[in-house]
Parts: structure tokens; sequence; C-alpha cells
């Protein structure tokens, strides 16, 4: 098989994994490293026998590289996308895709110019959790119509505990200017992502965020957000690093039934009739449709960093589509950033919102930012 040529930037806790990965694939090649410290880099590259780089800049004009992954700190991505699509070097990004939604429309533009120099140049995002069994199969229940018109979407993601300890480990951790936001883009963009995936964007967004509510921290520890959608669906996301024991527990309803994602179990409890006609219909007034529960089957593969970086690899080679364009990052950031923005100005945002507000917004919080 055809070896793809890569490039890992970023050797903390989830490049240094990558490495492993991709030293494992029978598709892959890892020909580069690259991290600011130099004896950290030095050392990955003896491990895998490849090149070791401290600027991001001098990997990619190196020639070494086809693709790279990015799995530096997250203002990094945009500068660092940028300059492989300049080079025609595709790109797997690690999440979030970019903090705001204007950084994202940047690498877009970029990745776009970039394809009229090289029509198969690939932009690829880290949303492991696609490739989950449930996450499939929930996936196909709602595309395939099983569950009718969706009313509603709960997701309580609020076993992300993390102590003091954990912020302190790291200078650019839980800061403006380090990480551009908590929870919300730290520990939350997959399940942004999968939200979104699944049930579409929202338009409007009412958020309630508390900033150092448990931890001293400058940005979020603690969410409550409400979404409304254009097909009349409404949403909750509820998330927290202050909560112990906590719940990840994702219900879906739609007029046919509810599906509940939790303990990496999925149930559907699936109504004879849609609740729907049966409001209007019923000649009771207290009665509900007839329904019945049952276990959804899934299939466990496991791995997933690894599958995403070997469709990576396919897609470059043009043996298989992609499992996530990074482009749909714009999404799930743009739904972090309708909520941070909503509860920082007390108000509803609608989806989309004024970019340069928010942008100006942050620059703002980073000035006063402590790191």
């Amino acid at each position: 098989m055809e070896k793809t040529r890569l490039a890992v930037i970023g050797l903390g806790n989830m490049g240094a994994p990558h490495c492993r990965d991709i030293a494992n694939l029978d598709c892959a090649e890892l020909t580069a490293v690259c991290d600011i410290d130099g004896e950290k880099s030095k050392e990955t590259a003896a491990l895998y026998g490849c090149r070791s780089f401290t600027s991001a800049e001098e990997l990619l004009d190196s020639g070494l590289a086809e693709g790279v992954i990015l799995a530096m700190p997250h203002y990094g991505h945009t500068t660092a996308a940028l300059q492989a699509f300049a080079r025609g070097i595709h790109v797997l990004t690690e999440k979030p895709v970019g903090v705001h939604v204007k950084d994202i429309r940047k690498m877009i533009t970029a990745w776009e110019e970039g394809k009229k120099k090289k029509s198969d140049l690939v932009f690829s995002a880290m949303f492991q959790q696609r490739t989950r069994g449930a996450a499939r199969k929930i996936k196909d229940l709602i595309d395939s119509g099983e569950l009718g018109r969706l009313i509603r979407t709960t997701w309580i993601i609020t076993d992300w505990y993390r102590t003091q300890a954990y912020y302190n480990s790291g200078g650019w951790r839980a800061t403006w200017a380090g990480e551009g936001g908590g929870v919300l883009i730290n520990q939350c963009p997959h399940q942004l992502d999968m939200y979104q995936w699944f049930t579409g964007c929202p338009s409007r967004v009412t958020g309630f965020a508390s900033f150092g509510k448990y931890h001293d921290i400058e940005v979020e520890d603690e969410v409550t957000a409400y979404f409304e959608h254009e097909n009349g669906m409404v949403g909750q996301f509820i998330t927290s690093t202050g909560e112990a024991p906590g719940t990840n527990r994702l219900e879906i309803v739609g007029e046919n039934g509810k599906l509940v994602w939790e303990d990496d179990k999925l149930s559907f409890q699936r109504n004879r009739v849609s609740l729907l006609d049966h409001l209007k219909n019923s000649d009771q007034g207290f009665e509900k449709p007839e329904n019945w529960s049952c276990t959804v089957p899934f299939l466990s593969e496991g791995g997933e960093h690894r599958i995403i970086i070997e469709n990576f690899c396919d897609a470059i080679t043009g043996r298989a589509g992609l499992i996530a364009d990074a482009s749909e990052g714009l999404n799930s950031i743009a739904i972090d950033n309708a909520i941070r923005l909503s509860s920082l100005e007390g108000r509803t945002v609608e989806i989309p919102f004024d970019e340069d507000a928010y942008e100006t917004r942050l620059k703002e919080l980073i000035a006063g930012s402590a790191r």
C-alpha cells in the first residue's frame, strides 16, 4: 500500500499518541515531528526515526510531509493551517478547528485558495467520536426518518470533573490568551460537533456561562444553554468541570419516540403512532401513544483517533471521502461562540451573529488575561 508521508506539529497529550498511531498504520509514514520544546521534539524523532523541528514553518518548508496533523494549543491551528495550505500540504487539525468563527473562515478560505493549485487538497478534523458505533447509529436513525420530526435534544455532559491542580498544570490552560475559552472549547468540541451533526445548527442560542465559578480560572467552568432550531426543535446543552459524580446523557425526542445514549448503551422507546398525530386526534385527554422499548445494537470498533488518521490518508490518496470535513467545524464553533457571547451580553444570540463583534470582545478578554 502507498504510504502517505505525515508530520505532527505539537507533541503534547494528543500529538504524542498520534505519532504512535501513525507508526502503526500501513497507509502512513511519520517523516517529521515538531514542538517548541526542542528536547521533546528530538526524543520523539529518535523514537520514530524521523526528522525533528522546533519551527512549524521550517517543517512545512522541508518537503518531508504530504500531510500534517496539528496538535498544538488552539490558537496555533489557524496560523499553521494557513502556512500548510499555501504550500499545498494536506491538514488534519485537532479539535477545536479554531477558537472563533472568523479564524475558521480564514482557514477555509486558505484551503479553497490552495485547491485552485492542488484540487485534491484535504482539510480534515479530528472529530473521532463520529466513528463511535452509537454515534453512527444515531445519525442513521435520524437521517433515515425513523424518529420522524425532531422535537427536543438534550445533552447533559458533566463528567468533565477537573481539579485546580489540572488547571495549574499548564500556563496556557483556562486563560483567554491561551485557550480562548473553557469547558466549551477544551472539553466539549466533540459533543458540540455531534449535536450539530445529528440535528443541525440552532438558529437562536441563549447561554448561561459561569466564569471561574468552581476554579481559580478566567474562563467558563459551567454552562447551561438553550437552543432554538428553524424546524421547531428545541435543545439544551449542560456541561461543567465542577461536578462529581458527573453525567453523560443524550436524549433525542422525535415524533416517533425517544433515543437515549448513556453508559455506552443506546435505547429507543418507539411510539406506535406519531405523537404529533396522536395529540391532535385522540379523544382521550391523558392517553399516551402506545410505545415499546428496545436496546439498539451497534458495532464498537475502538481506535477512534487511528480511524480518523487512516481516513485522512485514504482521502489524500483518493481511496475514501472524509469522515469529518474540517469546514464543518464552523458549526460547532459558531454554537460555542454564540453561547459565550449570549452569556457575556445577557441576550439571545442569533446564528449567524456579528463575528467581528465577537472577535473584538474576545480580544478585550485576551488583553486582560493573566497569561
